[in-house]
């Protein structure tokens, strides 16, 4: 009877040990699959011209970024369930890490270059730019420091307790996910309320000059669309890594985060790159109104 009991507690504790990289292999197959489909539709209906265009290779780069990110965790979770009991190198693992949140801060810059759309730099003052960008600029240097804390710390607890241990470790209660997190969300928050309002405030104008009110619309629900789905995973990891130990379902928010974001940006910046033309009806001191 004392045999059967040991193996049943073998087996479950194996099975909670490979159960939560089965739901890491459903989550990066599903959206692996729509973000590959959409990567080869984006290929197949672009033109030579628009392949050209900055917005086109930043979102060729993403895709392929959030990709590796897929193949690199879908790797580990595969040899977790196969293997328990040989975990993956320590230096795979920290790769899987960067590629998880460090791309967040490129997604959250291909939403910042529409403002280039409404400030373009041949007619906005210099001393404008710099009041603009100088926030979210300083803002993701300094993601940037925080991010390599976090990798920093997770590099020296693997070494001391161990990959699962470190997991743990620097997961529960970390100030400085949580900071990046906040940080995510104030930086989206000031280029997203800067744009629409912006644009809003100009829909008037345009209409009489252009007629292409109703479009502009669109890239209005589409932006808060864009910084409303990031902004509620934002939070709910914060809440996680607050009251969760387990970092099952705060690697899950964030590797659906990732994907949720690139197709965000993927769908808003292509939508808003109809109206790359835009800038010609800009005067030299930046209104929007029909040159003549």
């Amino acid at each position: 009877m004392s045999s059967v009991t040991d193996s049943e507690a073998t087996i479950n504790a194996l099975v909670n040990t490979i159960h939560p990289s089965f739901d890491y292999i459903i989550a990066i197959t599903a959206f692996s699959a729509c973000l590959f489909t959409l990567f080869v539709i984006l290929f197949a209906l672009s033109t030579k011209e628009s392949r050209c265009r900055l917005v086109f290779r930043l979102n060729v780069l993403a895709i392929c970024l959030v990709l590796t990110m897929s193949i690199l965790t879908g790797f580990i979770s595969y040899k977790t369930v196969v293997d328990p009991f040989n975990p993956v190198s320590t230096s795979l693992q920290l790769a899987a890490i960067v590629f998880t949140i460090f791309p967040p801060l490129l997604y959250d810059s291909i939403l910042l270059t529409r403002l280039f759309a409404l400030y373009p730099l041949s007619s906005t003052p210099l001393a404008t730019l710099l009041k603009i960008f100088a926030f979210p600029c300083c803002v993701k240097c300094t993601r940037v420091v925080v991010l390599a804390l976090v990798l920093d710390s997770y590099a020296r607890n693997a070494l001391v307790e161990g990959l699962i241990l470190a997991e743990a470790t620097t997961w529960f209660h970390n100030p400085n996910m949580t900071t990046e997190w906040a940080m995510q969300i104030a930086d989206n928050m000031y280029s997203v309320s800067l744009f629409l309002h912006k644009l809003h405030s100009r829909t008037k104008l345009i209409k009489t000059a252009c007629g292409i009110a109703e479009h502009i619309r669109q890239i209005f629900y589409i932006s808060v669309a864009n910084f409303i789905f990031p902004l509620i995973f934002n939070v709910a990891l914060i809440i996680s890594i607050m009251t969760d130990r387990s970092q099952t379902n705060g690697t899950l928010l964030i590797l659906m985060n990732n994907y949720i974001t690139v197709l965000g940006v993927l769908c808003v910046t292509l939508w808003f790159s109809g109206l790359e033309w835009l800038p010609k009806f800009f005067l030299q001191n930046g209104e929007w109104e029909l040159v003549h």
